[in-house]
Order: structure tokens, then sequence, then C-alpha cells
């Protein structure tokens, strides 16, 4: 049984590692978060301590570690832009780190951390859990198998609707935040670089607060995407229905089947950062070069390859 520690208790994301660290028959001894509606944690570990400030909490990792409590592992799920911090602290208390994505903001942000990886003894996971998903790896195994030579063609739409509180949360300021494309699209980033290799261009069509889109190319395909949280852009069959998120992936007409699946895939990552086989910096290392590209790159007006929804606005 692994000792854990978790940072951000308060937030979406954190049920899911509370949830992946029982499945795992591991113990959750301290949680922290400025908030303190963490309710759920009642149904997990509710004897683990709980701390509202960060000076309290560190005070309290370094405490037992004197006490010969070993701390294996700090499971991070705070704001995007303080990642690169709680990792660094983790580290520093002799744990490995397993931190939800975007694990940085920056491409400088990644080498740095690499450097202090490699200065400790410790290990820095991140969650890509799209790797894991049955559709994706049976799509990759389908891609590796066939033609080197082929360009497949890809449109990718992700809407998933946010209402007014996400513009004043730390979501809505991009220097937190890393905007659109970082925050709901870095995942899918990088399941196709996964897949489809290296960048060989990235063009950007669009990019607002609530909706971004663009043009990548890898290796092996071309990728129109499509990425927004506003609910005027779900397709009208969509809103029939009432769903507030429409995801969709097609290769060369076809469409990709992944709606099911993600259930326990946070576990499947657990599962395999305790085998020593998680996803790690190098991992990670393009989705964060391509979001960052998204970010300040030059917007390009509406020619050549642009994806059917970015015609409607």
């Amino acid at each position: 049984m692994k000792n854990f520690a978790l940072i951000g208790a308060a937030g979406y994301i954190a049920p899911r590692h509370l949830k992946a660290i029982k499945d795992t028959n591991n113990n959750l001894i301290a949680a922290l978060d400025k908030f303190d509606s963490v309710g759920v944690m009642d149904r997990y570990f509710p004897n683990a301590d709980f701390f509202v400030e960060f000076e309290r909490f560190d005070r309290y990792i370094e405490k037992i570690k004197r006490n010969n409590v070993n701390l294996d592992y700090v499971s991070i799920c705070t704001p995007n832009y303080l990642h690169d911090s709680h990792i660094r602290m983790a580290l520093r208390r002799g744990a490995d780190a397993i931190c939800e994505k975007p694990i940085v903001l920056n491409p400088w942000n990644l080498e740095a951390l690499m450097d202090i990886e490699k200065e400790s003894e410790n290990k820095i996971n991140t969650i890509l859990q799209l790797r894991l998903h049955p559709s994706i790896i049976k799509l990759k195994q389908k891609i590796t198998s066939g033609s080197k030579n082929k360009k497949y063609d890809i449109d990718l739409t992700y809407i998933t609707s946010r209402g007014k509180w996400y513009d004043i949360s730390w979501k809505g300021d991009e220097s937190k935040s890393g905007g659109i494309a970082t925050n709901i699209g870095v995942h899918f980033y990088d399941m196709l670089s996964w897949i489809f290799g290296d960048v060989q261009e990235n063009i950007v069509h669009l990019r607002e607060s609530h909706k971004s889109a663009g043009y990548l190319e890898f290796e092996n395909a071309r990728v129109r995407w499509f990425l927004s949280i506003d609910e005027n852009d779900l397709p009208g069959r969509v809103k029939v229905v009432g769903q507030k998120t429409f995801r969709s992936i097609e290769i060369d007409g076809e469409e990709l089947e992944f709606s099911s699946g993600f259930t326990d895939l946070h576990t499947k990552s657990y599962q395999e950062i305790l085998k020593g086989k998680g996803f790690g910096l190098v991992d990670c290392r393009r989705s964060i070069d391509i979001v960052h590209e998204i970010r300040n790159s030059e917007l390009i007006r509406l020619k050549g390859e642009y994806h059917p929804f970015v015609s409607k606005k």
C-alpha cells in the first residue's frame, strides 16, 4: 500500500483521482485545497487530514516524513498554471508526482522540470488517459500496421458547454489556463501526435475566449479541428435531445466511436504508474509544443483546409 497526498481536492477532476487511489488499494494521508467543499472525500478517505493553507499542508508532509511515514506520491489536480510549482514541491518532499494535463503551459517549463527530475530520485507522471482508451489503442495499432506514406484526413470536433461561471474562474484567464485549446484540447493533440507522428504544420484560423479552430498536419494525418465551450455551436441534432457535449473524430469520412469507455481511465492510468509504466515529461512534449504555438501563432485567413464549423461563424 502506497501513501498519497492530493493537491486540489475541491476541483472537478479530483474525484477521479480519489477513486483511482482507492481502486488501486492505496492510502490518502493528506489533501489540500483553499476551498473547503470537499465532502466527496467521505466517500473515499474520510480519515485523511485536510488543509486549506499550503504552508500547513507542506509542514505536515515534512513532519510525517521526520516520523518515518513515507510519502510515495503527490496527485496534482490544481489549476494549470500551478502544476509546475506543485510538481516541484512533490519532488522536494521525496515523492513521485502524478499531475493532470496540461502538465505545464510552456515548453521551457517542461525543460526545467526535466532538469529537476534528473537531479531527484523521483518521477514525474502525467495523465494522458486517451492513450489508454480501447478505441484509441485499436486505432493506433491500425495506423502503425498500415502504409507509412498514407495521410489520413481527419475532422476533430469537441464542443462542451460551459456556463457564465467559466469566464469568472481561473479557466477563463488565459494566463492561468492557457486558453480553450490548452484547457480542453491538449489531450486530443497528444492523442493525435501519439498516433500520427510529428507536427509538420500548425495553422490557427480562429482563436477566441470560447472557441478555437485550426489545421494541424502530422506525418500521417491532415487534421481540421474545432473546439468550443459555446452551446450555440452544438449541432441541431444534439440540441434536440438535450445533450450539452458533442465529441467527434472523423477519419477519412468514417466516425471513430469513442464516446464510451472513459469511466475507469484514471484508474488504469494509476495502475500503469504504480507499475512504473506511467507517461512522463518526454511523452507530453509534443502536445505542449502544439498548444504553445496555437496560443502564439498569427491568425490565418480562411483559406485551404479549415474546419466546416468555422465557416458558420
